[in-house]
């Protein structure tokens, strides 16, 4: 075979190979930006927040735990938390995630500059 039409063949098998590999790639989307553990956090205090209204006293817990865990700084967390102990009768875990929680704030507070309560 001469040497032009070996060029030849490999020049176009490279081309084929492009255009797959394009092609494989157009099919391929961009990931979405995941959230930040301090919006899914907003997310179960908000899923809390409706178990809550709902009367489901065990699952607003669980959802206000599950966001204490994403955004432990954040003291709404443990005064849902607080609040959902309290109708389930567990007045001890109640007071101390009201405790916690007015510990993150007064902490948060101290931080800004504020004057605690």
């Amino acid at each position: 075979m001469p040497r032009s039409r070996l060029g030849r063949r490999l020049a176009a098998a490279a081309l084929i190979a492009l255009i797959a590999v394009g092609l494989a790639a157009c099919g391929r989307t961009a990931r979405a930006p995941q959230p930040s553990n301090a919006e899914r956090a907003r997310t179960f205090l908000e899923a809390g927040n409706r178990a809550f209204r709902a009367g489901d006293f065990a699952l607003a817990a669980r959802r206000y735990a599950a966001a204490s865990v994403l955004d432990p700084e954040e003291p709404a967390c443990y005064v849902g938390l607080g609040m959902a102990l309290g109708r389930l009768h567990r007045s001890e875990e109640a007071r101390a995630a009201f405790a916690y929680a007015r510990q993150l704030a007064a902490k948060r507070d101290s931080a800004r500059g504020a004057a605690p309560d």
